[in-house]
């Protein structure tokens, strides 16, 4: 069975701090598979934003890799 691609905990940072730049960002595989993580991240792009506005801009940042190599992603975000 094909799992497809893994997303390691360094590539996801990486690429959330592309989108992210300058801010907070923590990234911790929860389960040990590479496939389900939680995130925490602290930018003032969050500021004026609901909870679900602020996941949205972190599933964007995430793109296809939400579909593909990311099976779950927990999220926390807040403003500095």
């Amino acid at each position: 069975m094909e799992n497809g691609p893994l997303m390691s905990v360094e590539g996801l940072k990486s690429l959330l701090e592309e989108h992210f730049r300058g801010d907070e960002v923590e990234v911790r595989d929860m389960t040990g598979t590479s496939d389900h993580f939680e995130v925490r991240i602290v930018s003032a792009l969050f500021e004026g934003k609901s909870l679900i506005e602020q996941h949205k801009l972190v599933h964007a940042a995430c793109g296809e890799h939400l579909t593909q190599a990311i099976h779950a992603l927990k999220i926390k975000t807040s403003t500095p």
